[in-house]
């Protein structure tokens, strides 16, 4: 896609502007009428096109074939030419997302002029989205626990599809990443990657931002589903799309195609489709919220992305993986991950997922002192002016006679391990200094079970024990 394609119907011109383009160092290819000129955007499309505006035994003229070029291959700069050269054609021209307008006869030093500044243009859109893949990369998918293998290969089956994929999972969770790990890994990992952030675009602008624009006074603005012809658009908390804007999305799954905003033509898109939800869409449908319709279409194949307590396991390798990260992107200490520091981490409770846990290792590492192993006592909510000797007791303990006090300290902290060790009872028993025998029957006394949750083992309290 770094050639020129020379489109004219006069014979002579396109050889002399090929001959004066391979001279500079250019590679050329040439078309004399609009058929010859499709065949070969099918082929490949170009870096760029020169294009005369009257061609001769064609079923389309230049600015026809200009429309279908800016609908079909945004990226490609078209320069015009035309020995009729008029304002109102230079004007049309350039609403229809031409680069330039040259008349002819032209100047071959002008020629030339647009001709590098339209091939630079056309180098570094190339190099912005070569640039936008790479970052794509950057959140990488971190772990070793069940839940994340089940959730990896679950990712791993549907990047060699084209289906459509519901994320669902917990402010933070991943779901985005997960996202563009289908990208990275499937047949479009060299196209565009779009997020479309549904909660944060006003729902009055919507429309525009999705389909895109065109007015006479600033021509064709593209729309983020043109953005991504090609490759994936994530539509991000879908259910927070406008009810008006689902019936039209649910129009282009069907068509593949829509109409800009204050347009008239129909725009052709390929796009894979992948969403993401904090809510549950069931509940959003019976409330009149999300149209059902597009639900069945966008829930083709459900992925649930779990939180991060469902991988406590993983918590120890995110957390390095974000100290290194800090370290190279940031300049920020990097530090090692004290042993204490790991166990409290893997036994918090984390609301805000990966994203908090990010938050919390970025945070230690900007208000830290030196650059020695992080301790417990440096992470958020702790009490660091506590002494060796202090404990601190909860409201709840302090209100319960012994007994009951040390049962449930019992029953809490052994669940807590059996979670930061996913579920490994063996691993539980070695930590807490227990025979695996004894661990046994202490949790049983206490009405500790285990379940399998997100292809892991969590530690619950059985039913008789509840309430």
């Amino acid at each position: 896609m770094s050639d020129i394609l020379v489109v004219d119907d006069e014979r002579d011109i396109r050889e002399l502007i090929c001959d004066i383009l391979e001279d500079e160092g250019f590679a050329t290819r040439m078309a004399s009428n609009s058929d010859e000129c499709m065949a070969e955007l099918t082929r490949e499309p170009p870096g760029m096109m020169i294009l005369d505006i009257w061609l001769k035994d064609s079923n389309m003229d230049g600015i026809d074939i200009l429309s279908t070029v800016k609908r079909d291959n945004p990226g490609v700069p078209v320069v015009i030419i035309s020995g009729h050269g008029n304002i109102e054609i230079a004007v049309a021209a350039i609403k229809q997302g031409a680069f330039d307008f040259i008349e002819k006869p032209f100047n071959i030093d002008q020629l030339m002029v647009v001709i590098r500044r339209a091939m630079e243009v056309s180098r570094l859109r190339r190099e912005n989205s070569a640039l936008r893949r790479q970052d794509s990369g950057g959140d990488e998918m971190i772990g070793g626990g069940a839940a994340f293998k089940l959730l990896k290969s679950q990712l791993d089956k549907v990047t060699k599809s084209n289906g459509r994929v519901m994320l669902t999972g917990g402010p933070g969770s991943g779901k985005e990443i997960s996202a563009r790990y289908i990208h990275a890994h499937s047949a479009r990992a060299d196209a565009p990657f779009v997020t479309v952030n549904s909660a944060s675009i006003i729902p009055e602008q919507m429309e525009e931002v999705l389909f895109g624009r065109e007015s006479p006074e600033r021509g064709v603005e593209q729309g983020l589903l043109e953005q991504a012809h090609g490759g994936v658009i994530f539509f991000d908390e879908v259910a927070d799309m406008p009810l008006g804007t689902q019936s039209k999305i649910l129009r282009v799954l069907v068509d593949q195609s829509f109409t800009r905003v204050g347009g008239a033509s129909k725009v052709r898109v390929d796009l894979r489709v992948v969403s993401s939800t904090t809510r549950n869409l069931t509940e959003e449908i019976a409330a009149g919220r999300f149209r059902e319709e597009l639900y069945h279409r966008l829930n083709v194949v459900p992925i649930d992305v779990p939180s991060l307590e469902e991988r406590r396991e993983d918590i120890p390798d995110l957390a390095r993986h974000f100290i290194e990260r800090f370290n190279r992107d940031q300049g920020l200490p990097l530090r090692a991950l004290g042993p204490d520091a790991e166990a409290m981490l893997q036994t918090m409770r984390w609301p805000g997922n990966i994203r908090e846990l990010r938050n919390v290792i970025e945070r230690v590492l900007i208000l830290g002192d030196g650059t020695g192993p992080i301790e417990a006592r440096d992470l958020p909510g702790q009490v660091a002016e506590a002494g060796d000797d202090d404990v601190a007791l909860s409201t709840g303990l302090t209100t319960l006679p012994l007994r009951e006090a040390r049962e449930l300290f019992e029953r809490k902290y052994l669940m807590a391990q059996i979670n930061r060790f996913g579920g490994n009872i063996s691993r539980t028993a070695n930590f807490v200094g227990m025979e695996r025998s004894a661990l046994h029957r202490k949790l049983k006394s206490l009405g500790v079970v285990t379940t399998n949750k997100a292809g892991a083992r969590v530690a619950q309290v059985g039913e008789s024990q509840e309430g």
